[in-house]
């Protein structure tokens, strides 16, 4: 008996994750990287092979490339369906597919898969969504797009697989050219983009910036749905002058001539240090837009960020290494739950983690933002295991206080399988000037509903709110677009208004939070 049972733990512990695809593995499977820098026609090359099939799948990093990959299958007259964590847009006469890289049907076989910046198998939270796309995708051919650093990863994927891989090169089509001197911000041209890697600064730079130009801004807390409209405006000549975070290195086809770094330096969650070698080169690949421009500028804004940038765009990228970092899934979770004989999401997740053996280039991993949730849905001893699985996916940041009080009060009515229904938590300012805080309160809303509308797609039944949330979903994005767009947002860090807050937890909590009074500013960073 003791020997059965070790041996079934053996079988626990020990993956081989190919094996968890048998539709992918019958296909017979060809694999082709379509690998070069940014502006060298990569992607464009896929979606024409994607396009000549009879069927195929378009998976993106971001729900906002999605979308542009279902648009421009439907602009060519393809038939296609789009799937995202908080949309689904289904035609039934479609053989194409566009979704976020998360909502891959493994069951759903077609002639050709993209996969899109597949260099992304090396992020910390979501490359094990790569991982399991690379090795799983269901497709006859699979065309992964990426920069030159991920070449070596494929290859050994592809190793591990058995599966034939062709490697098709691509050369940037117009030549970039880092600037010898620092540009002041009082000299800049139009067709301008300025790098810094916050959106506080991001902001300041806009109001100091927006009485001699026109300004359009993208940061990663404003919703795709805003970031596309300020993409837009810049695309057409309605403002002069981008500032952007990094969140314009994947994914946004800009009209750019020149990037200019504000500064040399970011906080990636752990510490502020220098900006690397591929940092650098990611996003500087956006200048110089072919069809455009004849060539790319970069440069940075003071003497010393310049100096840091040229000296460390001249070192070698450096190249993705295994192990590759896999997530658990619900049957290992089940079964490793069961060994352990814990209730506890976090003790499985640690357990997985740190026991856990995959054949291959791989290593079992934690997502960080999933250990954050787990902890907090661990606090309810009464909710089911795979229900506190799903709900630790979940879209969520611990750093909103609005988020994570919709987040309480979504898990409390799983618990009581009771219908939840969308509640605002603010109501949209009436004031001719916005102060930062306000328009942050109402980015957090907008990300609030996106969390809404990933359950109502999980959960219908306890939330079936799903037309209402995406009608205050672009009321609120409209209200963002038009507020960025009139120059209205004011800094006044000292001078905090009250926003309009509405209680919409527990029937029986009826202590509300106030957020504008707050005086911790770390809590809205």
């Amino acid at each position: 008996m003791k020997e059965n049972w070790q041996e079934q733990l053996h079988t626990l512990l020990n993956c081989d994750l190919k094996e968890l695809y048998p539709l992918a593995r019958s296909l017979n499977r060809k694999l082709e990287f379509y690998v070069g820098p940014t502006n060298s026609g990569k992607t464009y090359n896929a979606m024409k092979q994607l396009k000549q099939a009879n069927s195929g799948l378009y998976l993106a990093p971001l729900r906002l490339l999605a979308l542009e990959g279902y648009e421009d299958l439907k602009a060519s007259d393809i038939d296609a369906s789009l799937v995202t964590g908080e949309e689904q847009i289904f035609d039934e006469d479609a053989a194409h597919v566009c979704s976020t890289i998360e909502m891959l049907d493994f069951d759903l076989d077609v002639d050709v898969a993209v996969i899109d910046e597949v260099q992304m198998l090396d992020d910390n939270d979501r490359g094990w969504a790569w991982v399991n796309a690379i090795i799983g995708a269901p497709a006859k051919k699979v065309i992964m797009t990426g920069s030159v650093n991920a070449l070596e990863a494929v290859k050994k994927v592809a190793s591990y697989l058995g599966e034939e891989l062709e490697v098709v090169k691509h050369k940037r089509k117009t030549p970039l050219e880092v600037m010898e001197r620092h540009t002041s911000l009082d000299n800049l041209s139009s067709g301008t983009a300025l790098i810094a890697f916050s959106r506080a600064d991001v902001l300041k730079l806009k109001q100091k910036l927006q009485k001699k130009y026109r300004v359009s801004v993208i940061y990663g807390n404003l919703s795709p749905e805003v970031r596309r409209d300020e993409a837009k405006r810049f695309r057409e000549g309605q403002s002069d002058i981008l500032i952007a975070t990094d969140a314009i290195a994947m994914g946004l086809n800009l009209p750019i001539h020149t990037i200019l770094f504000t500064t040399d330096t970011k906080f990636d969650g752990i510490s502020r240090r220098k900006l690397t070698v591929n940092e650098i080169t990611q996003i500087v690949g956006r200048a110089g837009r072919y069809g455009h421009f004849e060539a790319g500028l970069f440069g940075a804004t003071r003497r010393d960020v310049l100096k840091h940038i040229q000296s460390e765009y001249k070192k070698p990228i450096k190249t993705i290494k295994p192990p590759f970092k896999v997530k658990i899934n619900a049957a290992q979770l089940e079964g490793l739950a069961s060994h352990i004989k814990t209730k506890s999401l976090t003790k499985t997740l640690i357990y997985f983690a740190k026991n856990m053996y995959f054949s291959g280039p791989f290593i079992a991993s934690n997502i960080s933002s999933m250990l954050e949730a787990s902890k907090i849905v661990d606090t309810r001893h009464n909710l089911k295991l795979e229900d506190k699985y799903l709900l630790a996916q979940a879209p969520i940041t611990t750093k909103s206080p609005i988020i994570l009080q919709a987040y309480q009060a979504y898990i409390a009515a799983v618990i009581r399988k009771k219908v939840c229904r969308y509640r605002p938590s603010i109501t949209l300012p009436k004031k001719t000037e916005i102060t930062q805080r306000d328009l942050l309160l109402v980015e957090d809303e907008v990300k609030k509903i996106s969390l809404y509308l990933w359950l109502s797609y999980k959960m219908p039944d306890i939330f079936p709110d799903h037309d209402k949330a995406f009608i205050l979903r672009n009321s609120f994005n409209s209200f963002i677009e038009q507020t960025l767009k009139s120059n209205l947002v004011q800094d006044r860090s000292n001078n905090f208004s009250k926003p309009r807050h509405k209680d919409y937890g527990d029937k029986n909590n009826n202590k509300k939070r106030v957020y504008g009074r707050r005086r911790n500013k770390d809590s809205f960073k």
